[in-house]
């Protein structure tokens, strides 16, 4: 990718299809001279003046004609997105419209724009850090408020200051180290053992909190994962619709019609849930039902709370246990659903806790949507207890490109504490807190890898 300062760039801003209004976005040195060859200002002064919005017509400079009446902005750097001149041209938002725009901007010498490319900009300029640009992102793809919260957390630096604070307490450690292997002409004392087995270990139990706190993130930025388990023909389609609200899986009284994996997102009470319906779990009768039961293994380990269902209407089969078993096996958060309360029972409440050996009970009848409501009260209750435990501001926004630098960092802390009680020599310790500093600096985007940058802004859309 060339330097911002050596090119320009535009893009339209906006998603296309048909809209009220649509943004040709242009950045880079040529911003200005691009926006006076292309825009026509209904009335005079006929300069274009910075960070005021001016009226008047999009023109094809080739022709004379007249593509769109326009509104534009003008921004001079560095009081702009990218610390470069930017200009943003607001016209109809037609997809039509749009293209012609943006055409004639690039044939006036910018170039069309990489995905994120303006964000990297900003990164790059020094106006954001890494850290603070994936915020970007995870603003524009937020599903919940509490999500959307988090994004602006990391956007506003809150991550960012966690790592500069790490980072401070390693260079503690580290300058009385550097000082005492550097001038030894100076009679400098080593520091203390124990004082720095101490700062470390504080510096690992504040990585450890970050790290802890990257599922929860992940829940608000992508919803809890919820599966419905059970046997075929236990209604777990006809739940999966009730929770909906919506008709959105086939219902059929023939066992094994959901042979897929069919997810579907809800919010219960400012919670997102990812509920998926699957295959019954246990025998296979086929290839297909072979693959949808794999299938449904894998969205079963992923899970953060099964809905074990049950039909009660049937006395428990060797196919029920079998799913009870696995269940155990996996230790997964459940809640025991007894379907088909509409029809006479054949087993109780009691004995199916008991060879399931999960508590927590709902009855229900998906058909006639009897104890939906109590289910969702208590699948909110369930996920807030066991997988939503810090208040709002406890929670620093981690995604999973920070988690696993953390864990490295982690390592790398834990390995030199243990190579401490053995005695490594000083430049052994120095060289491993240095390269935990590095690591910190890859959160931020101080010592990122220019591959990591591409993976990074490659996710962005075209225009942001």
């Amino acid at each position: 990718m060339s330097s911002p300062q050596e090119d320009t760039i535009a893009a339209i801003a906006t998603p296309y299809g048909e809209g009220g209004i649509g943004i040709v976005r242009i950045s880079g040195p040529q911003a200005l001279q691009i926006a006076q060859k292309v825009f026509r200002p209904r009335r005079p002064p006929y300069e274009l003046t910075s960070h005021q919005v001016r009226y008047g017509d999009v023109i094809d400079p080739s022709t004379g004609e007249v593509i769109d009446e326009a509104l534009l902005t003008y921004m001079k750097a560095p009081r702009t997105y990218t610390r470069e001149d930017v200009v943003e041209i607001s016209c109809h938002g037609g997809y039509l419209v749009l293209e012609r725009v943006l055409e004639v901007v690039l044939r006036e010498g910018a170039r069309g724009a990489e995905p994120g490319e303006f964000t990297r900009r900003a990164f790059l300029s020094g106006r954001i850090d890494l850290a603070q640009a994936e915020a970007v992102l995870e603003i524009v793809q937020a599903k919940t408020r509490e999500g959307l919260r988090l994004a602006h957390e990391q956007l506003r630096g809150r991550l960012s200051r966690e790592v500069e604070a790490l980072r401070r307490e390693v260079v503690e450690i580290l300058v009385p180290i550097e000082a005492y292997i550097d001038f030894p002409e100076e009679d400098i004392e080593p520091p203390p053992q124990e004082g720095v087995r101490e700062g470390i270990e504080r510096v690992i139990g504040r990585v450890r909190e970050l790290i802890s706190g990257y599922e929860e993130g992940e829940i608000w930025r992508g919803g809890v994962k919820v599966v419905i388990v059970g046997k075929p023909n236990v209604g777990k389609s006809s739940l999966l619709n009730r929770l909906l609200e919506r008709r959105r899986a086939i219902v059929t009284p023939i066992p094994g019609t959901t042979t897929d994996v069919i997810e579907e997102t809800v919010v219960l009470e400012g919670v997102p849930l990812r509920i998926a319906d699957m295959a019954g779990l246990g025998r296979a009768r086929g290839p297909i039902e072979e693959e949808g039961v794999r299938l449904a293994e894998e969205k079963l380990r992923e899970a953060h709370l099964v809905l074990l269902m049950v039909d009660r209407s049937a006395p428990l089969e060797e196919e029920d246990r079998e799913i009870f078993r696995l269940l155990r096996e996996e230790g997964k958060s459940s809640l025991l659903v007894l379907n088909k309360a509409d029809l006479p029972p054949a087993i109780s409440p009691s004995e199916v806790r008991e060879e399931a050996g999960v508590e927590d009970l709902f009855v229900i009848s998906a058909l006639r949507g009897e104890g939906i409501e109590e289910l969702k009260r208590g699948m909110v209750r369930a996920i807030k207890e066991r997988h939503l435990k810090r208040g709002e501001g406890e929670l620093v926004p981690v995604n999973l490109r920070h988690r696993r630098i953390l864990e490295e960092l982690e390592g790398v802390l834990q390995g030199l504490r243990e190579g401490l009680d053995r005695g490594i020599p000083w430049d052994i310790v120095a060289i491993e807190l240095r390269r935990g500093l590095s690591l910190l600096g890859e959160i931020v985007g101080e010592t990122t890898p220019e591959e990591v940058l591409d993976m990074i802004f490659s996710r962005f859309c075209i225009g942001k």
